[in-house]
């Protein structure tokens, strides 16, 4: 059986703010990494410019200071826009991708139906403009670009506020994770082991595969775009689309050019 890739593109833009209340769980499909014992160790490979170093090494502070389960190391790499994946590690990057409605993108490769590696970038193209070149909502970003690589989802995702990086709060003024993240991590986690892990695991080289066939649902707040791969492998990208390009979802592109150049 291939292997899966699946993306979650978080472009947690400005939203209208709804009432609503946080989901009681929030796990990404329950997707996981596959490990042996807990707490087990996540590297982070910082291909970032020197702009976000900071953010990231708060993030990962966040993410390991409260969890149980997950214990985050960080590890020095070389800038990497593209943002190749490893094997068996997450990897931070970021660079001008372009006007293309996403603030942060998470991705996520499965294989054996655990996560195997991941990556998760930012778009400096939104952040060198003055509504978005501010502390705290690159925190928010790195944050939730993340938490999303360890299998969570958004919280909520009708623009209110729940205090946390992983809400789709309209005014990203959450830099760090909350209580209720955390608890995720141990439902996700804490409930049983693998007899197998994918920290070290192997993946099939897919960059630059092109898909026999390619389904898209657009819908007023989001897109679903999944690719189909000759092995049997697929790519599913789920994109948040910002407030401006809202309801227009069908004029927006989803290209590789944020993978090259």
């Amino acid at each position: 059986m291939g292997s899966r890739i699946i993306a979650l593109a978080g472009a947690i833009l400005f939203a209208a703010t709804l009432a609503g209340s946080a989901a009681a769980s929030h796990s990404w499909n329950n997707y996981h990494w596959a490990r042996t014992s807990n707490p087990f160790t996540i590297r982070v490979i910082d291909s970032n410019s020197s702009t976000w170093d900071s953010h990231l090494d708060a993030a990962i502070a966040d993410w390991s200071s409260s969890s149980s389960v997950l214990n985050v190391v960080e590890e020095a790499g070389s800038t990497d826009k593209r943002c190749r994946a490893v094997s068996g590690k997450v990897k931070s990057c970021n660079g001008n991708y372009g006007q293309n409605g996403w603030l942060g993108l998470a991705q996520i490769w499965l294989n054996g139906g655990h996560i195997s590696q991941g990556t998760a970038k930012m778009n400096d193209t939104y952040f060198s403009m003055s509504q978005y070149n501010d502390a705290t909502k690159r925190q928010h970003v790195m944050c939730q670009e993340i938490g999303h690589d360890w299998g969570l989802g958004h919280q909520d995702e009708s623009g209110a506020d729940w205090n946390t990086c992983m809400d789709y709060s309209s005014k990203l003024d959450n830099p760090n994770p909350n209580a209720h993240d955390f608890e995720q991590l141990v439902s996700i986690y804490g409930s049983h082991l693998d007899t197998s892990t994918t920290i070290a695991a192997s993946l099939a080289e897919t960059d630059g595969a092109k898909p026999d066939r390619v389904e898209r649902n657009d819908r007023i707040a989001d897109s679903v775009i999944t690719e189909h791969f000759r092995d049997g492998s697929q790519k599913i990208t789920h994109v948040f689309w910002a407030l401006e390009t809202r309801g227009r979802a069908h004029e927006q592109q989803i290209e590789r050019e944020h993978e090259n150049g």
